[in-house]
This record gives C-alpha cells, sequence and structure tokens, in this order.
C-alpha cells in the first residue's frame, strides 16, 4: 500500500473507527443477555487495556504520527500496538452484541485497515526517527501478540492525567457506542 495512503488512512483512524461502529451497528440484530454481559466484559477489558496503553505512552493523538520517546515498558512491553488492540477489543465486544457476521466483518476490516495501513504507517516513521533501538524493540516485542517479558519490563511510570485529557473522548464513545447497540440489540423481538 502506497505510503501517502497510509498517511491519509491514519489522519482519518477517528472517523474510520467511526465508520466500523456504524457497520457495525447496522449488523445488529436481537442478542442474548448473555451475549450482552460477555460483550460488556470485552468491551470493559478493551477500554482499561486502551487506559493503561494511553497513560504509558506519554504523548499520543493528532492527524500525525508523533513520539518524543520510544515507549517500551507497561504495555509496550507486551505488545508494540497496545492502543490499537484495545481498539480491537473493543470492536470486538460490539460485534459480539450483532452477530457472527459482524465479527467476522470487522475483524477483516480491522485487519486491512489498522495492521496494513495505520500501524506500517506509524512503524515507517518510529523507524526512521529511532532506527535501531526500534528495530531492537521490535525483534523482542510482537505487533499484536504478547511477547515474552520479565514482570519488570512491564513496570512503567503512568501519567493518569493523559487518560483524563485525551482518553475521556475515548471512553465516552465507547459507553455511548455500547448503550446505543445494546438498545437496537433489544429492539428486535
Amino acid at each position: 500500500m502506497p505510503e501517502n495512503v497510509r498517511r491519509f488512512i491514519f489522519k482519518m483512524r477517528g472517523g474510520i473507527w467511526t465508520l466500523l461502529f456504524i457497520a457495525i451497528l447496522f449488523m445488529v440484530r436481537k442478542s442474548t443477555p448473555e451475549r450482552i454481559l460477555i460483550s460488556i466484559a470485552v468491551i470493559i477489558l478493551g477500554q482499561l487495556w486502551r487506559c493503561w496503553s494511553a497513560a504509558s505512552i506519554g504523548l499520543y493523538r493528532g492527524e500525525n504520527v508523533k513520539a518524543l520517546k520510544l515507549a517500551v515498558t507497561g504495555p509496550y512491553a507486551i505488545m508494540r500496538n497496545p492502543l490499537y488492540f484495545g481498539n480491537f477489543i473493543i470492536g470486538l465486544g460490539w460485534s459480539i452484541i450483532a452477530g457472527k457476521w459482524a465479527v467476522l466483518i470487522f475483524a477483516v476490516s480491522f485487519y486491512v485497515l489498522y495492521v496494513l495501513a495505520i500501524i506500517p504507517h506509524e512503524e515507517n516513521f518510529l523507524r526512521s526517527k529511532f532506527g535501531l533501538e526500534y528495530e531492537e524493540y521490535c525483534k523482542r516485542v510482537k505487533m499484536f501478540w504478547p511477547s515474552t517479558l520479565k514482570f519488570e519490563d512491564v513496570k512503567a511510570s503512568v501519567d493518569w492525567g493523559i487518560v483524563k485529557r485525551s482518553e475521556i473522548h475515548t471512553i465516552i464513545s465507547t459507553i455511548i457506542g455500547t448503550i446505543i447497540i445494546i438498545a437496537v440489540s433489544m429492539c428486535y423481538t
């Protein structure tokens, strides 16, 4: 995929996330209380993971990729893209409420947009800014799959103020989105 396309998709990732939510919403059918409870648990886990990730990175949000330092502790010691992994878990939770086709379509869409476009764009930036340090980090830590780690690697200085400043929008959107999807699923008889 050309880098200019990746850059555009990165800039539009908030809107793309909204479109993925709307696609899931259109696939919602009647859900069972058990499936809704499982979904809520999955969504909460995804949002908690995002909060920890945001608090550990020091700086994020914006239309352009930026980094003051390479984040390698906290959830970044476990995987290179914990914020996006949190997104995936949240979207998976919404999709579980909507049904099996929503899970499949969401997973494929997420892969195409995030794994093939957004993440490679960020990684190109990090590779050019941090060079060998980033290359060594990539050898130790996988994109999404948890890597072997030591407890001391996971410990990180966290700034929960970042969650309050930057992640509150995502938390509110996740809560509202979850309520909407549940409400729509309950409208079906």
